[in-house]
């Protein structure tokens, strides 16, 4: 009988001292967590905001697909702040908050698609941007580092919500990319249609996000 009872000892401090690992842990990569959000956030807002205005001055679609992108992204961005920072495991206002946020892209796509072919059609003439295609190669260059960090995050906590975020991030430079291409034939070719024809090429990958992010998946560029 003894010897039964001093495996189970060591047994059980074994297990304590790794739930005191474990308590340590989460902490650190929770603040890990809420930094790499913040600055996704910070990014966010100066993204939109100058993808939305330079949209606005060059009547690019493209700019305006991205632009619309980058402010929903932000939405989703704050969501999951608020999910780490609470820890109250809400996960029905979680959820409500990915169906409100996949309805937005869905309506986004449309937008998009209906400013672009009245482009094409000839009854707007989208003029090069510089400052679009400034914002378009700083997210090419930001927004992959970001995803990287929150699927190493999502990976270590199972977190669906950080998941889905990386997701939106990584999905963020495939649309800068489309978008930058359009604008830079533009730019250098004076193409005017290949900005609607890329801001064409923006609606199904929002649509794809809009559908997984009501479903609470991450989409499969992640």
């Amino acid at each position: 009988m003894r010897a039964e009872r001093c495996p189970k000892r060591g047994t059980l401090q074994f297990s304590q001292a790794m739930v005191s690992i474990s308590q340590i842990q989460p902490h650190d990569t929770i603040r890990h967590i809420r930094r790499v959000q913040i600055i996704t956030i910070i990014w966010m807002i100066i993204e939109a905001a100058v993808s939305l205005s330079a949209a606005s001055i060059a009547r690019s679609p493209a700019l305006l697909g991205f632009g619309g992108d980058s402010a929903i992204e932000l939405l989703s961005a704050v969501v999951v702040l608020w999910r780490f920072k609470t820890l109250n495991g809400r996960d029905g206002a979680e959820k409500r908050a990915a169906q409100i946020t996949g309805a937005l892209l869905f309506m986004l796509a449309a937008y998009v698609a209906g400013i672009a072919v009245t482009t094409l059609l000839g009854h707007t003439d989208p003029k090069p941007s510089y400052l679009g295609i400034a914002i378009l190669i700083g997210a090419l260059t930001i927004m992959p580092c970001l995803a990287a960090q929150k699927q190493r995050l999502s990976a270590a906590t199972g977190s669906a919500a950080l998941r889905a975020d990386a997701a939106q991030s990584s999905l963020c430079a495939y649309l800068s990319l489309v978008a930058l291409l359009g604008l830079l034939i533009n730019a250098l070719w004076h193409v005017p249609w290949a900005d609607p024809v890329a801001a064409l090429a923006l609606t199904p990958l929002i649509s794809w996000e809009g559908s997984q992010t009501i479903r609470g998946k991450a989409c499969g560029c992640c």
